[in-house]
C-alpha cells in the first residue's frame, strides 16, 4: 500500500472503506477463501449494512464456480444506497482473466464473464480499458467455469509441448527447428508460438528469464485442483487433469512453486536450453 500511496494513488485501510468510497469495485485475489473474506469478512466490502454504495462488483479471481455464485447471492441480497435507474440492488460479475502477466502489462487480457447480461454490457467498457477481449459466458459462475476449463487446456498443452521438445532434444533436433515445425503444422498452439518453454528459443517470455515473472506453478496447481474438484462433482472422467495435477504438485514439492508454469520443461522433463 505504501508503494502505491507514494505514487499518489489513493489507498484505504480495509475493503469496507473501499466500498464506502467507490461506485465500482474490482477484486482479483488468490483463492476462494480470500474472496469470501474480502466480500463477507469482518471488514469486508459488504459490511456497510444492508445497503451499499457500489452499483457493480467485479471479481476477477480464479476460484471455484460455487464460491462465485455464493458471493453473487450475498451481493444480490444488498440494496443500493442510491438507486440507479432500473436497478435497486448491486450487480455482481465473475470475470477471471486469461493472458498472464505479459497480457496484463500490455493491456491485452481476455475477460471471461459470468452474471447478468445487462451488467456485462454496462461493465464492458471497463473490461476493454484493461484488456482487448471480453466474452460473455452466461449466468453467475460461468466466467469461473470458463477460466478453469481454459487453464486446464493450457496446462495440458504446455505439458504436451514440453514433452515433445524434450523428446526432440534427446533425438538430436534443435528446439528452434522443432518450433518452426510445430508453428507451421498441426501442433501449433499458444505454448509453442507465444509462450515457448525452451530457454533461448523466444525472447520476452518467462523461459528467457529463468522462468521468472510469469504464471506461477503453484497457481496452475491450484487451478488444476479446481478443475479436478469440478469434474468429480459431476462424475466426469478427466485423466489428463489428474496427470497434470500430479506433475505440477511434484514441481511445487520440489521447490519450483514460484517459477512460471512453463518451467515444467526444465524441472520435470529435464529439458535443455537452446544452444
Amino acid at each position: 500500500m505504501k508503494s502505491f500511496s507514494n505514487k499518489g494513488i489513493p489507498t484505504k485501510g480495509s475493503p469496507v472503506e473501499i466500498a464506502e468510497a467507490s461506485d465500482v469495485v474490482i477484486t482479483m485475489l488468490p483463492s476462494s477463501n480470500h474472496v469470501l473474506d474480502v466480500y463477507t469478512g469482518p471488514n469486508g466490502l459488504l459490511m456497510g449494512g444492508n445497503s451499499v454504495r457500489p452499483w457493480l462488483f467485479i471479481d476477477s479471481s480464479t476460484i471455484d464456480p460455487q464460491t462465485s455464485r455464493n458471493v453473487f447471492g450475498a451481493v444480490s441480497a444488498c440494496s443500493l444506497r442510491e438507486t440507479k435507474v432500473g436497478q435497486e440492488a448491486p450487480s455482481m460479475l465473475d470475470a477471471p482473466v486469461s493472458g498472464g502477466v505479459l497480457a496484463a502489462e500490455t493491456g491485452s487480457l481476455t475477460f471471461m464473464v459470468g452474471g447478468s447480461e445487462e451488467a456485462y454490457i454496462a461493465a464492458n467498457p471497463l473490461f476493454l480499458s484493461m484488456g482487448k477481449n471480453s466474452i460473455y459466458c452466461g449466468g453467475s459462475g460461468n466466467g469461473s467455469t470458463a477460466k478453469i476449463c481454459n487453464n486446464l487446456a493450457m496446462a495440458v498443452s504446455m505439458l504436451g509441448v514440453s514433452e515433445a521438445f524434450a523428446l526432440g532434444q534427446s533425438q538430436g533436433i534443435a528446439s528452434s527447428t522443432l518450433t518452426k515445425v510445430f508453428n507451421s503444422s498441426s501442433a501449433r498452439c499458444w505454448s509453442s508460438d507465444t509462450y515457448n518453454p525452451v530457454p533461448g528459443v523466444m525472447d520476452g517470455v518467462p523461459s528467457s528469464r529463468n522462468y521468472e515473472g510469469g504464471f506461477m506453478s503453484k497457481l496452475m496447481l491450484k487451478d488444476l485442483k479446481l478443475a479436478q474438484t469440478s469434474a468429480k462433482n459431476v462424475d466426469l472422467r478427466c485423466p489428463l487433469t489428474s496427470q497434470a495435477e500430479e506433475i505440477y504438485a511434484k514441481l511445487c514439492n520440489d521447490g519450483y512453486e514460484a517459477k512460471d508454469f512453463s518451467c515444467v520443461f526444465r524441472y520435470y522433463y529435464s529439458g535443455k536450453d537452446e544452444q
